[in-house]
């Protein structure tokens, strides 16, 4: 038994990695992705549109083999880890866009207005006041959607990276007379114990946020 645990939590450090990178990627691209989303130039917007509507109709295995076994700069391809970083950020960045755009509908339009009146330009207006609160109104999609990647991760084994669903199929492998299907019971279990720590997190500052409000 603990060989098959031990075998599995290799394959951690790989699965937060691609997790937290993808993530990023996904929170910093999918905020000027909403900003287009949100044009007032119509063309621009349906642009966006199209392309967001892209990135989510594609299942993500399917960009992964794309990006790993399609895209090749001159003499140079995406080894694994690269391609599944990528791909994953890219389909985040799409889910987030989203989000972020819910959380920006939820707010009052007299906001705006009031900023105006007040004098407010657009940008301390957008940063100070309209920003702030989308972020607090999107938190819980957010976590859900982190918690998600999280699962999707495992994914990225199927182009060779040696996350923990890759070290629990090599230790199944390897052992087949002895492990059956216990390396992939080990592995949900520890999907299970990253999770809901964040969840509980995210919990606890969604409600800081609204006591603060």
């Amino acid at each position: 038994m603990s060989d098959v645990i031990l075998a599995v939590l290799l394959g951690l450090p790989m699965t937060l990695l691609v997790t937290v990178l993808a993530f990023a990627i996904g929170a910093v691209l999918g905020f000027p992705i909403m900003l287009g989303l949100r044009a007032r130039w119509r063309p621009l917007r349906l642009l966006i549109r199209f392309i967001v509507d892209l990135i989510r109709g594609i299942p993500p295995i399917v960009w992964l083999f794309l990006i790993y076994f399609g895209v090749q700069i001159g003499a140079v391809r995406f080894d694994s880890l690269s391609a599944a970083v990528l791909g994953l950020g890219i389909i985040a960045s799409a889910y987030l866009a989203e989000i972020y755009r819910g959380g920006f509908a939820t707010l009052p339009r007299g906001q705006s207005e009031a900023a105006a009146a007040l004098g407010l330009d657009s940008r301390t207006t957008f940063g100070r006041i309209l920003a702030p609160q989308a972020l607090r109104t999107s938190l819980p999609s957010i976590t859900t959607y982190l918690l998600s990647l999280l699962k999707d991760s495992s994914i990225a084994s199927t182009i060779g990276v040696a996350d923990m669903v890759f070290a629990a199929n090599m230790f199944a492998r390897q052992n087949p007379a002895s492990a059956g299907i216990l390396p992939f019971f080990v592995a949900a279990a520890v999907y299970l114990i990253v999770s809901v720590p964040v969840a509980i997190l995210a919990r606890r500052i969604d409600s800081r946020l609204r006591k603060a409000q």
